[in-house]
């Protein structure tokens, strides 16, 4: 199977890339703005034509769009989360044998849900913020394409890798640089809110098995359980051995016992509440749809995270 593999570079895109070159039943090509990539092609700027004519020269059967920003001004958002989706849709109905497409959209689309339950992907989006209202944009016109395409809408992604503005990554940074540095207290975002942590490497294997099936619309991507964040939290503090605090902004560390007078008190940051208090992924399609479910357990994907960046030069 031929596959043209779209934002190879991203933190998930890597992993995906790892996963799909591993099979030997499957050639990968990769497109990107790099030059790493097999292909040079800028989705924010190329018109839809180009990247046809792209298409019809790999001719593949399957397209992976990993593309996109998770960071950044509300035009970057609008023109990598949504723009760059209507090239792709109307660049695959312009080539000479359309190819089927899995999209990555995010949990960020559902906006704010009651707590206690999980998220269907039948509930209604009611994105809020530039990143979820140009994610659930670029839904709309995979879904409204007429392609033969599938909507992965992936939760909250932990793992190795993890870029440095995400919760975890930096919250590993912080660690490492509390325990070069002698420090007793890590500074956080709040930590209150309840999300849906799932490996990079299962979102990984999902896509495979979207890429390969007969799959359709909308399908969740997470571990079907809500934790809290500071809970996990815990988990990557006790990984990395740091015996100090974690202060969030809005609410002190715990001092530990032994830190006395030597510990030095955050100063709180206010932040906004958050908009979303509560995600948790409802995945019976996907598991019933892809026979897809995760593996890597929390805590592992949490210590992989610490070891990645405690061996970083």
């Amino acid at each position: 199977m031929r596959v043209l593999l779209l934002g190879a570079d991203g933190y998930i895109g890597r992993r995906v890339a790892d996963r799909l070159l591993a099979e030997p039943d499957l050639q990968v090509t990769a497109l990107g703005r790099r030059d790493s990539a097999d292909i040079r092609f800028d989705l924010t700027a190329g018109s839809p034509g180009a990247l046809a004519r792209f298409l019809d020269a790999v001719a593949p059967q399957v397209v992976i769009n990993c593309a996109g920003a998770t960071y950044g001004s509300s035009r970057t958002l609008i023109r990598s989360n949504t723009l760059a989706v209507a090239t792709v849709c109307e660049a695959i109905r312009r080539s000479r044998e359309p190819a089927r497409l899995v999209h990555l959209g995010s949990a960020a689309e559902y906006g704010p849900m009651q707590p206690g339950a999980p998220i269907a992907e039948t509930t209604e989006p009611r994105p809020v913020g530039p990143y979820g209202v140009s994610k659930l944009a670029g839904t709309e016109l995979v879904l409204a394409s007429g392609l033969d395409a599938a909507v992965l809408r992936v939760f909250d992604v932990v793992g190795p890798g993890a870029p440095a503005a995400s919760l975890f990554g930096r919250l590993a940074d912080g660690l490492r640089r509390a325990l070069e540095q002698g420090d007793l207290q890590v500074r956080m975002p709040d930590l209150s809110g309840y999300r849906d942590f799932v490996d990079v490497r299962d979102v990984a294997r999902a896509v495979q098995s979207a890429a390969v099936s007969a799959a359709t619309g909308v399908i969740n991507i997470g571990s079907g359980h809500a934790v809290r964040a500071r809970d996990a939290a815990h988990l990557l503090v006790r990984a990395s051995g740091f015996e100090g605090g974690v202060a969030e902004d809005g609410r002190p560390a715990p001092v530990p016992a032994q830190a006395g007078e030597h510990a030095r008190p955050a100063e709180p940051r206010l932040l906004p509440p958050d908009p979303a208090p509560w995600r948790q992924a409802d995945v019976r399609t996907a598991r019933d749809r892809l026979g897809w479910r995760t593996q890597v357990p929390l805590e592992e994907s949490l210590g992989d995270v610490w070891l990645e960046t405690a061996c970083r030069v």
